[in-house]
């Protein structure tokens, strides 16, 4: 039988990810997420791109519910897919290195949600704040519990934004993928092209790209964003198994296009 993702009911997901995603969608508000930005976009903390990934095979995405596995695998099991299918070396990169940002448990702490043990400021799909919260978030029944959703500020379709203003100008949730975008934002020897950074920034944000959701908020721009992310969403989401890889092995093949397009000095966190 074919292997099915993302299956969210209550048969088929764990406590945890179910209480997940009840606290991320109870403290995610637009206060928090400008307090996270200030705390943790200091760029003062210098780690290689090889130590980082290291240091998510200490780290087990509580979100996920198909894979149980350090993240560092799934890190590989993506980058590998798309080398299989001989796509562009900056593609095969982005795959190895998107959810880097998931390296902020290393300084985060349970009360912001970036700890091991409290990941609700980390990972999981994200959505935007300073807006009404969409029926496409997973387990909508946990938007009420919201703050924001009792403010009038926040609580419309436009909320704090103009129309069509484009996603670029939106807040999201805080987690991994503007973590790591903001970081590469500030690398200075970082070339990869604007699609692999729309791949990081955007591959948690599954309302909009699958749900269909903030049609209002959207410009033409994003049109080619969502290209970009559904294609990148094939390896992301459809190369999960239980294979896994030694990053020893493979370490001599992604190196050089890791230098390639990111220098082989530090980067800053």
């Amino acid at each position: 039988m074919e292997k099915t993702f993302r299956n969210y009911t209550e048969l088929d997901v764990t406590d945890a990810v179910y209480e997940h995603y009840r606290k991320m969608r109870q403290n995610q508000t637009l206060d928090y997420v400008q307090r996270m930005h200030k705390k943790y976009l200091t760029f003062d903390k210098p780690m290689t791109l090889r130590d980082a990934m290291g240091h998510l095979n200490d780290l087990i995405d509580v979100s996920d519910p198909d894979l149980d596995l350090p993240n560092v695998q799934h890190l590989i099991q993506s980058a590998e897919a798309i080398r299989a299918d001989k796509r562009p070396d900056w593609m095969q990169l982005t795959g190895l290195i998107h959810d880097l940002g998931k390296v902020i448990f290393l300084w985060g702490c349970d009360e912001d949600g970036t700890s091991q043990l409290e990941q609700w400021g980390m990972v999981g799909d994200v959505f935007v704040v300073g807006c009404a919260l969409p029926g496409s978030c997973v387990f909508p029944e946990f938007n009420t519990l919201n703050p924001d959703m009792k403010d009038d500020r926040y609580n419309t379709a436009l909320g704090v934004y103009k129309e069509g203003c484009g996603l670029d100008n939106l807040e999201l949730a805080w987690g991994h993928d503007e973590y790591l975008f903001q970081v590469l934002s500030h690398h200075k020897k970082n070339t990869l092209p604007e699609a692999a950074m729309v791949m990081i920034r955007y591959h948690s944000f599954y309302p909009w790209h699958t749900g269909g959701s903030y049609a209002r908020l959207l410009n033409e721009k994003d049109q080619q964003y969502l290209e970009w992310i559904r294609d990148f969403n094939r390896y992301d989401l459809y190369t999960k198994s239980t294979k896994t890889y030694e990053l020893e092995e493979l370490w001599d093949y992604y190196r050089p296009i890791a230098e390639k397009y990111l220098g082989d000095g530090p980067i800053y966190w």
